[in-house]
């Protein structure tokens, strides 16, 4: 089944989402040696809450050509498995230096088994300075597509998934103003605002070093939907260390320092954690533990000594022993007192290393 809906054209009236004037006075005071640092890639992991590697995120920015304008071409690519179902999506768009999306094509997809979801949307400024926006929706067998126009100053202001991407790398590297609203497109490609405010400075592990990241929200207030909002971290080059959307399973992480961070902070050392003196005196509730343990101990000892009275008789012989010999090796003397009650033991005088102690010395020749 194919079925159309509608195409319409905004010319008469601005659209009630606006760009306010520090958005517009943010990119317009953006110099030549912000616009030429933007040109380098990322690359992330995907992983579940648990932990478990689901898939990856790539971010490629390079320089390019639109119809003979010089722009960026953004390219972004994450896929994954979530809860058995392989989704991904991917941005392809040319960007010029003041934002401004020339064209974008941003494509979904969810294998869902005999009810696959693929949305595919096609953004593209002609050169009579109007915006197309084509979104094609299939699922199943049906597929709906739609058709809307804006004029290009009624989005002034505009940010695109592409020029997002290049707008949170300007923005660390020139400091986050507050209360910047920009227009963006939401899920249903309708026009809303978007938000973006300071989450400050944090520390990430990455691999075996603990470094800076500098956060980055991102909210777009859809007109029939809830906000949806995303937590972006940066190095301080600009390279983007974690992302995750709130409310989602998974989370985009840098497993690897890029080369060029290598020295450009040093490294944050390990928090050795602080070991508080066990005062267990002090501790009713150890102090309570410690005395019964004792008085079990205590029994348990004086049950022995009863049903071993012999005990007692063996120790009272070997002091005695031991106060009248004196020995200087009492250790030696031990063992040949109580090596005497051993079968195993080679017969000898009993306690012939103290008489050697109290023998009268030789006469010397």
């Amino acid at each position: 089944m194919d079925s159309t809906n509608g195409h319409s054209l905004t010319n008469s009236t601005a659209p009630s989402a606006k760009a306010n004037d520090q958005a517009i006075g943010f990119i317009s005071s953006v110099g030549d040696e912000i616009w030429d640092w933007l040109t380098f890639s990322d690359s992330l992991v995907t992983t579940s809450q648990t932990g478990r590697e689901i898939g990856e995120m790539k971010i490629t920015v390079e320089n390019a050509t639109w119809r003979e304008e010089p722009c960026y071409l953004v390219h972004a690519n994450s896929h994954g498995i979530v809860d058995q179902l392989p989704m991904g999506t991917s941005v392809t768009a040319y960007v010029g230096r003041s934002l401004q999306t020339f064209e974008q094509t941003h494509y979904e997809y969810v294998k869902i088994p005999d009810n696959p979801l693929d949305k595919k949307t096609l953004i593209s400024l002609s050169e009579d300075g109007i915006y197309s926006v084509k979104k094609t929706v299939s699922q199943g067998e049906e597929t709906q597509r739609t058709e809307t126009y804006y004029k290009k100053e009624h989005l002034q202001g505009f940010i695109s998934e592409g020029s997002n991407l290049l707008l949170q790398r300007v923005m660390v590297k020139r400091g986050i103003p507050d209360n910047l609203t920009f227009v963006a497109f939401d899920s249903t490609t309708s026009l809303c605002e978007s938000t973006y405010k300071t989450l400050g400075k944090s520390i990430q592990k990455i691999g075996t070093r603990r470094v800076n990241v500098t956060g980055v929200q991102r909210t777009v207030h859809s007109v029939q939907e809830s906000p949806t909002t995303w937590e972006s971290f940066f190095l301080s080059t600009g390279h983007l260390a974690r992302r995750t959307q709130l409310g989602s399973q998974v989370t985009m992480t840098l497993l690897r320092l890029p080369e060029e961070h290598q020295y450009q902070d040093a490294e944050i050392p390990e928090e050795t954690p602080t070991v508080k003196p066990l005062k267990w005196e002090e501790d009713m509730q150890l102090f309570s533990r410690f005395l019964d343990r004792k008085a079990e101990l205590t029994d348990d000892h004086a049950t022995y000594m009863r049903r071993h009275p012999e005990l007692r008789a063996l120790l009272a012989d070997f002091l005695q022993f031991l106060l009248l010999r004196k020995p200087d090796d009492v250790t030696g003397f031990a063992s040949e007192f109580f090596g005497a009650f051993s079968s195993a033991a080679p017969s000898a005088p009993s306690f012939a290393r103290s008489s050697q102690s109290h023998a009268r010395p030789s006469s010397m020749p």
